[in-house]
């Protein structure tokens, strides 16, 4: 159909337009509510018209009692719309809320922690704003005109001035949309902007404190922090300004609207009732328009919202669930890789081609700096800005649904990442806990005995990021979940970074039984020790594949060009 292919310009918009049926509703009791809204009008003509001048009780009674339920009618009609649209919005979550969770989740992935993506706050405030006063005021302006018809049917000439006020409000609105937009937007982006840069200052404060540099950052805050005020002081002056108009107008109308009824009463063209009744006519005439000028801020932030929503889900579409794959063996493939990172001139990674076969124990070795780390990120599919292809089981990496590839795949990353949680949520990933493999994964990572020195084994609880363990510690819980059910590719960055000795010999323990289980473990490292339990070693330099070769062949070239110190192998 036209229609649907016309709201199916993007994932957003075709949510919304499954709504319709519920628009469709509000859209009913909308009309039900407005035309009751001319009941007090009509009311009141009986009153002044009929009423006085027949001095009949009976007549007063009886449509004092058929006002008073239409009065129900319009209160029982003005509740569903109300209802409709919260049930609506609560339903919109629903639809919306995981999707948007992985999206920003991705998003968040590729930016590589540099920054939120607000979208559930962007969420929150289009769904405001579909269960609030501004969808109420664009339902209701249509019906400004039926009011305006019925004016111009009390008397031409209030219909003329209703009319007149009706148009300097709409000229209102455009003059606001034009005047208020661009500021607005401009202070939103410098407002979310300040908040990242806040937000990463308070995450660096045990670097900040101690060496003095929170006054420093703080001058910067503050310059930054006064421009911002500015911008968004300048957008709500214009929009109080705005508001301030839309008063004096009211104001206005309903003084010259009473006025020039007065003056045809006195001329005998009209009913003290109808100079009443198109008095208040003319205020339900405006009273929309007058509603969408108070609610046009929350329309501009819900637009801007709805934009950083829509463009969101088109850059990180759902993958197809119906795609699944048989369970990986492990094997990995680079070819032709190059990474690279924003602002940075040269790649990080050059052309790289590597073959690691299934169930063998690769180490990558090389200096700081010779984009180790990168690799490893590249490997698992994780770094966003690379050509070139990373295949596992010859099917390109990013191809998998993470849901799907990630119990078969073991991270440690040089940056451990724990979450507050117990011990043994920690290990299994926070999915359903299987005491037996999260006990497995604790032994081949050495960390069982330690584990049941604390105080409530398993279940202790480690605080946010791990706040309660060593930097040791928490590596080898980090290690052990990595391990978690057997996994068939597993990559370690810099594994052994903060362990000691005997951590060291358990990491290297561990690697072998993965090894005898037959999973595919790379070692990204520069500290030479782990070599005991490679296969086969790459040398990283710049970028570039400097070495490749098997273990004894790699340390016997190592070894004569005196390049690092070597332990017995």
């Amino acid at each position: 159909m036209k229609t649907s292919s016309f709201f199916g310009r993007s994932e957003l918009t075709r949510v919304l337009w499954s709504f319709r049926r519920e628009f469709y509703m509000v859209g009913v009791f909308s009309m039900v509510a407005n035309v009751l809204l001319l009941v007090p009008t009509l009311y009141m003509l009986q009153v002044f018209d009929r009423v006085l001048v027949s001095r009949s009780e009976l007549t007063l009674l009886v449509i004092s009692l058929i006002t008073l339920f239409l009065f129900l009618v319009g209160a029982f009609s003005e509740w569903m719309r109300s209802r409709v649209l919260v049930r609506a919005g609560m339903r919109l979550d629903e639809v919306l809320s995981t999707r948007v969770f992985n999206a920003s989740f991705e998003l968040n992935l590729k930016q590589l922690g540099s920054g939120t993506a607000k979208a559930f706050a962007d969420l929150m405030q289009v769904r405001q704003f579909l269960t609030g006063n501004g969808i109420f005021a664009l339902f209701d302006a249509p019906w400004s005109l039926v009011y305006l018809t019925v004016v111009f049917f009390l008397h031409p000439v209030l219909g003329y001035l209703a009319l007149f006020f009706v148009a300097v409000q709409i000229a209102l609105v455009w003059f606001g949309h034009r005047r208020t937009l661009a500021p607005t937007e401009r202070a939103q982006a410098a407002m979310s902007e300040e908040s990242r840069s806040l937000q990463g200052k308070l995450q660096q404060l045990e670097t900040l404190e101690p060496m003095g540099m929170v006054h420093n950052l703080g001058r910067t805050w503050q310059t930054r922090h006064r421009d911002v005020m500015q911008l968004q002081g300048s957008s709500q002056a214009l929009t109080h300004k705005l508001m301030a108009w839309s008063k004096f107008l009211r104001y206005s109308q309903q003084s010259l609207a009473l006025g020039c009824g007065a003056l045809l009463v006195i001329d005998g063209q009209l009913s003290a009732g109808a100079m009443i009744a198109a008095n208040l006519l003319m205020t339900r005439t405006l009273t929309p328009i007058d509603m969408l000028v108070g609610s046009w801020r929350g329309f501009v932030t819900s637009r801007a919202a709805f934009k950083r929503l829509e463009s969101l889900l088109e850059a990180h579409p759902e993958r197809d669930e119906a795609l699944t794959h048989t369970p990986p063996t492990g094997a990995l493939a680079l070819r032709n890789l190059v990474a690279t990172a924003p602002e940075r001139a040269q790649p990080i990674l050059k052309n790289l081609n590597l073959e690691v076969a299934q169930g063998s124990v690769l180490v990558v070795l090389g200096p700081s700096g010779s984009g180790k780390s990168t690799l490893a990120r590249c490997m698992i599919g994780i770094w966003p800005y690379m050509t070139g292809e990373v295949l596992l089981d010859e099917r390109p990496i990013a191809a998998w649904s993470r849901d799907e590839l990630g119990p078969h795949l073991g991270y440690l990353p040089q940056d451990i990442e724990l979450f507050a949680g117990s011990i043994a949520e920690n290990i299994a990933r926070f999915g359903e806990v299987d005491s037996t493999q999260v006990i497995e994964a604790a032994r081949s990572a050495g960390l069982h005995d330690m584990i049941l020195r604390f105080p409530k084994g398993y279940d202790t609880a480690i605080g946010e990021a791990g706040s309660m363990l060593s930097g040791g510690q928490r590596q080898r819980i980090g290690l052990a979940r990595a391990l978690y059910g057997k996994p068939k590719l597993v990559v370690l960055d810099e594994p052994n970074a903060n362990l000691d000795d005997v951590g060291e010999i358990a990491l290297v323990q561990a690697v072998q039984i993965l090894k005898r289980q037959g999973s595919t473990v790379v070692l990204v490292t520069h500290r030479p020790g782990i070599l005991a339990a490679a296969d086969r070693v790459v040398i990283l330099n710049n970028g570039v594949l400097q070495t490749d070769g098997t273990r004894d062949a790699v340390v016997a070239t190592l070894r004569e060009a005196q390049q690092v110190p070597l332990p017995a192998t």
